[in-house]
């Protein structure tokens, strides 16, 4: 199934510019919950020759998190403007709603429920792009799934989300058999031990310390790294576990010098500590021993407010990071160049994620509309279709019975403070597929 051939960019549309604003959007009030079709959204001012449906955007977007989650908005909010542009789809014009569930600055679960029971609760809305992280997707599946709703992740990697063998039919208990829920990063367990390898392998570490933020994601890719670092013969000289809202870690990085480490591993996002961790090596003279993370620490070049290389500042010199997605995209420099001439920057690591997932999102709807109103379920039932391959910007992607991309690439990036004009950015270093 091919997708829709998107249109120019056309910039400045009116909803998008509203969309992109800081702060968020909230759904117009609606009577009854989790509507089928978005048919009350027909004949509104501004919709398309058959109406308006709403897709929404459910992402962290203030404080740190902004810097990670930002970017994946912007993928999103660049690919419905596009199909917007071009007709829209089968008459239909898509409507970005979106919403910030940080508080103070960090993804904040309870929020992510709350706008996840206000997505359901709009009978416009048919599908979600978001969310950003795993602990906010463990308690916003439970209400999409039993709504119906399609969800697609730019960036959740915990495993537990979508297997069965680690809980996932926990998570989605009101319909464990009907997918609502689908990712385009691939899992921790290849990400974790992706980074491990290339610790172990390409850098020559051995001992490791390994600090992590007690969270679903944090703490699942901790311990996915953490197996392999001694499958391939590594020794974990020791692990702490440090919850979001912590500020200070030297107590925990002087206890961890004396176990003389080569090498540091965090397992959490820039927002629950990964850069601050960093900052305040040196503190414990630990200077710039190799430090490496998963995909929360990689979020943008150092002139971005709340970025872990903002926040390490010199301290961020020999550290390294994934992404559990595709660098190396299919035409990289044509994606590039229409995300810059809309938002002025270059894309982040998860732009073309959001991207994608707004995407298949699209041609669920596109799917869905060809014999009728696009319903929840007819927009659901075609954007988990194993069947479907869709042709998104990261390349053909297809999902399996649980909701996992065919795509097991993992990108792994390396900081240079010289970059992007002497304030720092993360370099690629290479791509791994483990498919």
């Amino acid at each position: 199934m091919k997708l829709v051939k998107l249109g120019v960019l056309v910039a400045g549309a009116a909803i998008i510019a509203a969309a992109c604003s800081s702060g968020s959007s909230t759904p117009a009030p609606t009577s009854g919950g989790g509507g089928e079709s978005p048919a009350a959204s027909a004949g509104g001012g501004g919709g398309g020759e058959k109406g308006t449906v709403k897709v929404g955007i459910s992402l962290p977007l203030s404080g740190s998190s902004l810097a990670s989650a930002g970017p994946a908005r912007d993928g999103a909010l660049l690919a419905i403007e596009e199909a917007n542009a071009a007709g829209g789809i089968n008459g239909w014009k898509i409507e970005p709603v979106v919403l910030d569930h940080s508080v103070n600055g960090v993804h904040d679960p309870q929020q992510g429920a709350k706008d996840m029971s206000s997505l359901v609760s709009d009978p416009g809305v048919v599908a979600v792009v978001g969310p950003f992280n795993s602990s906010v997707a463990k308690v916003q599946i439970p209400i999409s799934n039993e709504a119906g709703l399609l969800q697609c992740s730019p960036a959740n990697t915990n495993e537990s989300l979508t297997k069965p063998e680690f809980g996932a039919l926990e998570i989605r208990k009101s319909n464990p058999d009907r997918i609502n829920y689908v990712r385009v990063a691939t899992t921790d367990d290849v990400q974790g031990p992706a980074v491990a390898q290339f610790g172990v392998q390409t850098l020559g570490l051995k001992n490791v310390v390994i600090i992590d933020d007690t969270e679903t994601y944090g703490k699942g890719l901790a311990d996915n790294f953490a197996k392999e670092w001694e499958k391939l013969g590594g020794t974990v000289v020791g692990r702490e576990g440090a919850p979001k809202g912590t500020t200070d870690y030297v107590p925990i990085l002087t206890k961890a010098k004396s176990l003389n480490p080569d090498s540091f591993f965090y397992g959490g996002v820039t927002a629950t500590g990964g850069g601050l961790v960093r900052k305040q090596m040196p503190q414990a003279g630990l200077g710039d021993i190799p430090y490496m993370g998963g995909d929360g620490i990689q979020d943008g070049p150092g002139s971005v407010d709340g970025s872990f290389i903002n926040i390490a500042g010199p301290a961020a010199a020999n550290s390294y990071s994934s992404v559990a997605a595709i660098a190396e995209i299919p035409d990289a420099a044509a994606f590039a160049d229409k995300y810059k001439a809309k938002y002025n920057v270059a894309p982040g690591a998860y732009s073309a994620n959001g991207y994608a997932c707004a995407q298949i999102v699209l041609e669920a709807i596109k799917t869905a509309s060809a014999s009728g109103d696009p319903s929840r379920e007819s927009v659901r039932a075609a954007g988990v279709d194993p069947a479907t391959t869709f042709q998104t910007v990261l390349g053909p992607v297809q999902f399996d019975k649980n909701g996992d991309t065919s795509q097991k690439i993992i990108s792994l990036y390396k900081v240079d403070l010289a970059a992007a004009d002497g304030k720092g950015d993360w370099v690629f270093e290479k791509q791994v597929d483990y498919k």
